[in-house]
């Protein structure tokens, strides 16, 4: 690891150096791409600053305790702060190891963020609603912005579909890990006899791709005009500006009515077909890997339920952490720093044992041969 890390600073400092030269200075493209990547080092370089300023403090007072004739109560701090610090380079190495884990190539893209309603009629829809509003506030927590890109409205005003795209700085390394089945519990405004419901929702968190990472030939599309409708199904508009696209190799459909030109819900609808296409490739890929790293990258398929909203107990359950968050109604109103974060780390740990496994695995056959 740290031999590593010295790698990951000389790099650092060159881009520094690069930077500061006239000559790069000129090439404003060139600036952007280094700037870039000093940035997503400079995190790390940070760490392992922290982590080589413990480890110099840890020395120094092994050394305070090895001197036969220290002062005593210099010895005596030096053993206060010595656990302290072993303690504190413990934690700053797990967080090294998670940082130097290999990057998800997706984790700088944008999002396609798609919210079905699942089982529970009305109540679904009405669930699926809070959900959109929930990851729509998050969005704006962040800084982002985002953009209703199609959606449907179950006959009392909640949601059977909507599509919604997030732009950002890192959207999807923040959002990847929400895909799944969100169940809630609790009573419906429809309900009369105050009897809890369990209804389903699920969420489907696509990278954006752009035109270079999936190739689609105009041949294999079938592009249709129909007429918009809005709430309730009345026709809103009476001219034909809802397109309706199909992808013949794989019959994947979309369609998106949101915009008033016939122009603008293509490039929407291209845009959610492409983003489809490739969460295909992806799937496609993790196939063909091992039934262990599967399960590890795998996480947040569709079919899983991975999270459940009880109202009545003022408790959300996310049952891949196992834990329980009991601030239901700052969660719903887009405050999802924590639990993300937990996410985020979770993941990162389960990928950094398997990559130590894999390591020691590797080692016991190579001591075989």
């Amino acid at each position: 690891m740290l031999q590593e890390l010295k790698v990951i600073e000389e790099r650092y400092n060159q881009i520094t150096a690069l930077l500061s030269d006239p000559a790069i200075a000129s090439n404003p493209a060139r600036v952007k791409e280094l700037a870039r990547e000093r940035s997503e080092l400079e995190p790390l370089i940070r760490k392992y600053e922290q982590y080589r300023k413990v480890v110099q403090d840890l020395n120094e007072a092994e050394a305070i305790l090895d001197e036969g004739r220290a002062d005593p109560e210099l010895k005596k701090l030096a053993e206060s702060e010595l656990e302290q610090l072993k303690e504190k380079k413990e934690n700053l190495e797990k967080e090294l190891k998670r940082m130097l884990l290999p990057r998800d190539p997706n984790d700088e893209k944008n999002v396609i963020l798609e919210i079905r309603a699942g089982a529970g009629g009305d109540e679904a829809s009405l669930f699926a609603q809070d959900l959109l509003r929930m990851y729509t506030r998050y969005a704006e927590h962040k800084g982002w912005k985002w953009e209703l890109m199609d959606v449907s409205y179950s006959p009392i005003g909640g949601i059977k579909e909507a599509i919604v795209n997030i732009q950002g700085k890192r959207v999807y390394s923040f959002l990847k890990y929400e895909s799944g089945v969100h169940r809630v519990q609790r009573v419906p405004k429809t309900e009369a006899s105050g009897r809890i419901h369990t209804s389903t929702a699920t969420v489907a968190v696509l990278p954006e791709a752009e035109e270079v990472d999936v190739k689609i030939d105009p041949k294999d599309l079938k592009i249709e005009a129909f007429g918009a409708s809005g709430p309730g199904g009345q026709n809103v508009n009476r001219n034909y500006t809802a397109i309706r696209i199909t992808h013949k190799p794989s019959g994947i459909v979309v369609s998106c009515q949101d915009e008033k030109s016939q122009h603008r819900n293509k490039e929407k609808a291209m845009k959610i077909l492409r983003a489809r296409l490739l969460e295909i490739a992806r799937r496609e890929q993790q196939s063909k890997i091992s039934e262990d790293r599967r399960k590890q990258v795998g996480t947040g398929e569709r079919s899983e339920k991975i999270r459940t909203y009880n109202f009545p107990q003022s408790r959300i359950t996310d049952h891949r952490l196992n834990e329980n968050f009991y601030n239901v109604e700052s969660i719903m109103d887009g405050e999802l720093d924590e639990l993300i974060e937990r996410l985020i780390v979770h993941f990162q740990t389960r990928a950094l044992e398997e990559k130590e496994n894999r390591s020691v695995q590797s080692l016991g056959q190579q001591i075989e041969i």
